[in-house]
């Protein structure tokens, strides 16, 4: 069957089935619509798998419900902020029950249109960051109404060295203490401790919900302790799922995160979900004094790098990890040479084209040899039309006399979709991109093109980029959908972020010209046959 297509035709369905598959994995890997659901239903398991936990771990989950709808609006003095923390970086609010109900980031990278600070947590889901969970439901009950205080209700950090904050509740006789060392780069430490062992439940808090664009990806990811990287995205929670052990466990969205780590010791890390099947996060703990390092900020490389590099992880990378891992690595590299984000993705466009090169030289021949046996395949196609037997035998009698391979012009355009899909997730997970200007109208890398400018000019170049491939269509119809194509991923590209579009731009700009001197390096070679 293959062997009965001409060139074109391979080249028309691998690049049709390319746009499918991106348009498939965009649909089916992307998240799907958010929904405010009930805030405060009780925490529930379903059925288990190979990570189950234990009977007695999923009664006492069970059994940690969180307030009342009534018992949160008796009392509005609970969410009321009862200290402030300032660091160069982020303004950091803690309510009345010992929550970081809210995060500002100051640095003009993140600000909004509007040149307001970013608020990470623009909804009332819960639990929020450092919420306590108690196993027992009357006692948290009572933990969910009683205020704690607080040692000081404003704290300003300076960039050299950490501050501490405590808190402290009475439930009855049981003295319950958190004490938060802050760090001015998004991190800090938090020690529970309870006057009586009881187990309980405590949270990094619902992810960041900032609604940037279309592409926001929310979710958790654990990492355990064998280094084992678990992903759930929303929508896909199963029910209660534990980690034993587990060294990062974080909730995200695209660009900002709230985390719990702890490479040494590790945690026992406890995934429920709610109403919308969204996974919510909790580490399990039953001592009487505990310790846990925290992050909450944006996902940026040099910060998580700066604190511990294997809080890097936290930026994900989707199925290609392995791929645009190392990728984006490069790109910070070659950023630290080139100050302009926008030269140093076509910096990493040009670099990603010279290494592919022997893949993409091997292609043009190949569809240089088809082109010249054209006229023979055609000629088989009619005296053997009757018998599909003897056309493939003669097809595969000419491809070996010619050493020509069928295969050659579409196998090294398949193979680099995977290097498509990684720097897909690179160029749209980097929050540096984010506020980062290019050249005249692009003031942000991380959005779309405003004018459509770079679509435009990408499905131009992909148009003459068609103009200098060679061609033997032998059907007008594949003709005319090959030419619709650069229509087609210019609509399809039209919403991409600025910066995605341009490496493809550059990519296209960067074939053109190694086609055109393949074109000659084989005219010549023609010519001396």
């Amino acid at each position: 069957m293959i062997d009965n297509m001409n060139t074109q035709t391979r080249v028309v369905i691998a690049t049709v089935l390319s746009l499918l598959v991106f348009i498939g994995y965009d649909y089916f890997f992307m998240p799907k619509p958010k929904h405010l659901v009930d805030q405060n239903r009780t925490v529930q398991t379903t059925v288990k798998d190979s990570k189950t936990i234990s009977e007695t771990t999923s009664s006492a989950i069970e059994k940690s419900v969180a307030p009342t709808q009534k018992s949160q609006t008796a009392d509005k003095k609970l969410t009321n902020v009862i200290a402030t923390v300032e660091t160069s970086n982020a303004t950091i609010e803690f309510d009345a029950l010992g929550r970081i109900s809210q995060v500002y980031l100051k640095d003009k990278q993140y600000r909004t249109e509007e040149g307001k600070e970013l608020k990470l947590f623009n909804s009332p889901k819960i639990p929020k960051p450092l919420e306590i969970r108690f196993s027992d439901p009357k006692l948290n009950e009572l933990a969910f109404k009683t205020p704690y205080t607080v040692s000081v209700s404003k704290l300003n950090i300076g960039k050299d060295k950490p501050e501490e904050i405590l808190f402290t509740q009475n439930l009855n006789g049981l003295i319950v203490e958190k004490r938060v060392k802050i760090y001015p780069d998004h991190h800090y430490d938090i020690t529970v401790k309870l006057s009586d062992s009881k187990p309980y439940f405590i949270s990094p808090g619902y992810r960041p919900d900032l609604r940037i664009d279309s592409y926001t990806v929310h979710g958790v990811m654990v990492e355990e302790a064998d280094g084992t990287l678990t992903i759930i995205d929303d929508g896909d929670a199963k029910g209660t799922e534990a980690f034993r052990k587990a060294r990062i466990a974080v909730a995200f969205d695209r660009y900002y995160a709230t985390a719990f780590y702890d490479f040494e010791k590790g945690m026992d890390v406890v995934i429920n979900k709610d109403a919308e099947d969204n996974p919510i996060l909790f580490i399990k703990e039953e001592g009487s004094e505990t310790t846990l390092h925290g992050y909450i900020g944006p996902k940026e490389y040099k910060i998580l790098q700066s604190i511990h590099p294997e809080l890097t992880k936290i930026i994900e990378f989707g199925w290609f990890t392995f791929i645009a891992a190392p990728m984006f690595k490069v790109l910070m590299w070659l950023h630290s040479f080139i100050p302009n984000w926008g030269w140093t993705i076509v910096a990493l466009t040009v670099l990603i084209r010279i290494l592919l090169y022997p893949l993409t030289y091997k292609g043009m021949v190949s569809m240089h040899k088809l082109k010249e046996l054209a006229p023979k395949i055609k000629e088989i196609q009619q005296k053997y039309k009757g018998d599909p037997q003897k056309m493939n035998m003669h097809m595969m009698e000419l491809y070996k006399k010619h050493k020509a391979n069928p295969l050659g012009g579409c196998l090294p355009m398949l193979l680099q979709i995977p290097v498509f899909f990684a720097i897909y997730r690179v160029l749209l997970n980097a929050i540096e991109l984010k506020g980062a200007e290019w050249i005249l109208w692009i003031h942000d890398l991380s959005v779309m093109d405003p004018y459509y400018v770079l679509p435009i000019l990408m499905g131009a170049s992909m148009w003459l980029h068609q103009m200098v491939t060679p061609n033997n269509f032998t059907d007008p119809m594949q003709e005319k959908i090959f030419k619709w194509l650069p229509v087609i991923f210019t609509f399809f590209f039209v919403t991409f972020p600025a910066g995605l579009v341009l490496y493809w731009l550059t990519n296209n700009i960067f074939s053109i010209a190694q086609q055109l001197v393949i074109n000659k390096m084989l005219e010549k070679h023609k010519k001396a046959e």
